[in-house]
């Protein structure tokens, strides 16, 4: 049984969310994912004209001449989420959490994905894989993945993001857009990320808090690592100190940045102090104009 405030949690996301979709934002998932799944339809002789990306160098070699790959549209397309739950996603130094807001990215994602007629399934994820949801079509089915987002507690702390892309390869056979919803506080997941988005598309969305970034000055406080359980004592009026967890943190953020740019792997950044619409649509609208 449901506990009532869970179910009240899903009926207000989903109207906040249903609203976004309608309004802008189911226009910019279609414009930039409908049409990008293709899939192999057959053969036939090169033609003036065509990418030469597409000649089928085998049977061009067979038959003496050249041959090009045809591919269609795909008429649906799968999207994935994969939801860090994580504690640190138990962090947040204004109204709402980093992973209460990772739902609600997940929500206008998967409400956008149904209104185009498109399968949506779930992995939530720690350093071992939590949960999954089997993509499905239908608002039943999406408000079934909402809930289990909003219902579910994780049994371990910790973030592997490399455990749940190799999960994702295993069990996702079909090429699928793939949103990984983190705050990539984990390490060595580069190997998996570049097989992931070989076989899928991956978009990054990356959730943050400012004061991951920047310590404000307010004496001595103590600070507990929501994965780990560590506890420190720090003394925020030391100036040295304060430049060097920004430095520290913007040598994280700029690492993380460069390896997707290397993997050539789509990302987004959202903050808890901000909206996460605007970066999203301005994401969107971005990537749209890239496939024109």
């Amino acid at each position: 049984m449901i506990p009532k405030e869970i179910l009240k949690k899903v009926r207000r996301i989903e109207i906040t969310t249903r609203g976004m979709v309608n309004d802008v934002f189911s226009g910019e998932y279609h414009s930039v994912f409908k049409g990008r799944g293709m899939e192999f339809s057959e053969v036939r002789e090169y033609q003036v004209g065509d990418d030469i990306r597409t000649i089928d160098w085998n049977v061009s070699a067979r038959m003496g001449h050249p041959y090009v790959k045809v591919f269609e549209e795909e008429r649906e397309l799968t999207v994935m989420l994969l939801v860090d739950a994580s504690s640190s996603g138990e962090f947040g130094t204004h109204e709402r959490m980093k992973g209460e807001i990772a739902i609600e990215i997940c929500a206008l994602l998967a409400f956008s994905a149904i209104k185009n007629n498109d399968k949506v399934g779930l992995i939530i994820f720690t350093d071992k894989i939590e949960k999954f949801v089997p993509p499905r079509k239908g608002k039943s089915h999406v408000l079934r993945v909402l809930r289990e987002m909003l219902y579910f507690k994780p049994e371990d702390r910790k973030t592997d993001i490399a455990g749940v892309l190799e999960y994702l390869n295993r069990v996702i056979r079909r090429r699928s857009v793939v949103f990984l919803v983190s705050d990539f506080l984990s390490s060595d997941f580069e190997k998996p990320l570049q097989i992931a988005n070989r076989k899928h598309d991956v978009v990054a969305i990356n959730i943050q808090d400012p004061r991951e970034m920047e310590m404000p000055r307010v004496g001595f406080i103590e600070l507990e690592d929501a994965e780990t359980g560590e506890q420190i004592l720090l003394d925020t009026s030391d100036e040295e100190f304060r430049r060097l967890y920004k430095s520290g943190a913007e040598d994280q953020v700029g690492r993380r940045d460069r390896l997707f740019k290397t993997l050539n792997v789509d990302s987004v950044s959202v903050r808890t102090d901000e909206s996460y619409f605007e970066p999203l649509i301005r994401f969107f609208r971005l990537r749209a104009r890239r496939f024109r």
